[in-house]
């Protein structure tokens, strides 16, 4: 098991210089458009063109060979030096401790909630297959797959937004931090804090994470967020679960008096959970690879992937390739994490062998 585990992390390393090195020299290939502002910029004030682009490489460090630009920004990743933010203009280890938070308000509650939810709509659904509960929670589960998350999303801030008033449009990020602009769970306020510019009210009201007004505008994104989750889990806890609904076990045990909640929990969910821890890691994972992207760019949420979007479209290097490693680096952990809890929920699956 200990070779097996050395092997995976070497493997681990070797495709997360794979996957940098596909996006660097991708970065590098793609036309700067702050490159052709900046030229086009000092054209149209009579100044050099040459020049300007020139200081522009030299202050983003574009003026030296790609082989030294790779191998000194692997050698600062190692070191915990990831560079500096040109959008943000601030170090990028700070714009990732500084957005992740926000991620984590929608993506943890709503990781938490699905995977519930739909593994005990699948169960339910696998006991009583054949039925019109049975077909509700397939038509929902095809229903939260095809969806795009960024046009449901959508239409959720057009109706409970725009027509019925009971959220607010904008994200206000505000609400979930001090005056300072640091991150609280909860506390109190008066008017003069920031998120409430433009309003006049006596005494305080409450602001934070925990805060209702927070909790109140993260409804919607949590909402969108788990309408995937929990049709793809309900789906393949179903599935798991009717590879065991006629197993002999199951009906011994029924033979022999037990109760059906206990047989669903004991004698189906157990063998079924193996499989389906795969699924877990890869709603985690979905929060940072996909979902994250589309969710805040339409709600306006200052997470990791809003972040990552706009590193992106003003193409800053720095900043893409570290949230680019992020869900790389937690891909590859939480594979080999998998595999060994595997080995944990079915003593029969064993890397000892393995060379």
């Amino acid at each position: 098991m200990k070779w097996y585990i050395a092997k995976r992390l070497v493997w681990s390393v070797f495709a997360a210089l794979i996957i940098l090195t596909i996006g660097f020299v991708l970065m590098d290939v793609v036309p700067d458009q702050g490159l052709q502002q900046v030229e086009f910029q000092a054209q149209t004030e009579g100044q050099s063109g040459d020049q300007a682009v020139q200081a522009y490489e030299e202050r983003r460090g574009l003026d030296e060979p790609l082989i030294d630009r790779y191998t000194s920004f692997v050698t600062g990743f190692v070191q915990g030096d990831w560079g500096w933010s040109y959008e943000y203009q601030q170090p990028v280890t700070e714009v990732i401790t500084d957005t992740l938070p926000y991620s984590m308000m929608y993506g943890v509650p709503s990781i938490i909630i699905s995977t519930i939810i739909g593994m005990a709509i699948g169960l339910y659904s696998a006991v009583n297959q054949y039925t019109k509960t049975d077909y509700a929670a397939t038509f929902f589960s095809f229903f939260g797959v095809s969806i795009p998350n960024w046009w449901f999303g959508i239409i959720l801030l057009v109706i409970f937004g725009s027509f019925l008033g009971w959220v607010e449009l904008d994200f206000s990020h505000r609400v979930a931090e001090t005056a300072d602009g640091d991150l609280t769970w909860l506390g109190t306020a008066d008017s003069s804090h920031p998120a409430f510019i433009g309003e006049n009210f006596e005494g305080e009201r409450q602001i934070g994470i925990l805060s209702p007004t927070n909790l109140k505008q993260l409804i919607l994104p949590t909402f969108v967020s788990m309408t995937a989750g929990i049709a793809a889990m309900m789906r393949y806890a179903r599935a798991e679960a009717l590879e065991y609904v006629d197993a002999e076990f199951v009906k011994t045990a029924k033979s022999k008096g037990v109760s059906n909640w206990r047989i669903v929990v004991r004698h189906i969910l157990r063998p079924a959970a193996v499989p389906l821890s795969t699924i877990l890691v890869g709603r985690f994972l979905g929060l940072f690879l996909t979902g994250s992207y589309l969710i805040e760019v339409v709600f306006g949420i200052p997470g990791l992937g809003l972040a990552s979007y706009e590193a992106i479209i003003n193409q800053d290097q720095n900043l893409v390739l570290v949230t680019l490693l992020v869900p790389t680096f937690l891909v590859l952990v939480s594979n080999l994490a998998q595999d060994i809890a595997y080995v944990v929920l079915d003593p029969r699956i064993s890397y000892g062998d393995r060379t």
